[in-house]
């Protein structure tokens, strides 16, 4: 069991900084492509940019999933997963807690599931929590941009 604890941490630890590194690299991509757009093209762009960040964060969660299957893969107590592909599957259903149960480890490693259930918990809120953050800063663009265009439309 505290082997299973200590593999569990130190793959919580690993997919925290997946997201970590992840969520700073698209920032600064945001800050340099998306900030100083004019406000002509910003409404447009800002609609790429949420699409395009959803992909990105559902690509982080992916590799984050798919670190946990590789553990279970090389797990030398797992044996209920003859494929990678059985792996993954049996990862992202736990990630995101969707726990179908068709698929299930034995009992003396299930701790793992429950520790990938927690990780997956709170990195999907953080990526909530990034997309909304998110839609308010170009909430408060738009609604800049909009008071703008009416004080215009009033002094002319």
């Amino acid at each position: 069991m505290i082997i299973n604890i200590l593999i569990g941490l130190i793959v919580i630890g690993i997919t925290v900084t997946i997201q970590a590194y992840g969520t700073h690299f698209w920032l600064i991509h945001i800050d340099k492509k998306y900030t100083h757009l004019p406000e002509s093209t910003f409404v447009k762009k800002s609609i790429r940019l949420l699409i395009f960040t959803a992909f990105f964060l559902l690509s982080l969660h992916f590799i984050e999933a798919s670190v946990w299957a590789f553990v279970y893969r090389i797990h030398p107590g797992i044996e209920e997963f003859e494929s990678f592909e059985k792996a993954i599957y049996f990862s992202f259903v736990t990630f995101t807690t969707l726990g179908y149960g068709e698929i299930t480890i034995g009992s003396s490693n299930r701790l793992l599931a429950g520790f990938e259930a927690i990780n997956g918990i709170l990195l999907i809120g953080w990526s909530t929590a990034f997309m909304f953050s998110l839609f308010q800063i170009i909430w408060e663009k738009m609604n800049k941009i909009e008071y703008k265009n009416q004080n215009k439309n009033k002094t002319n």
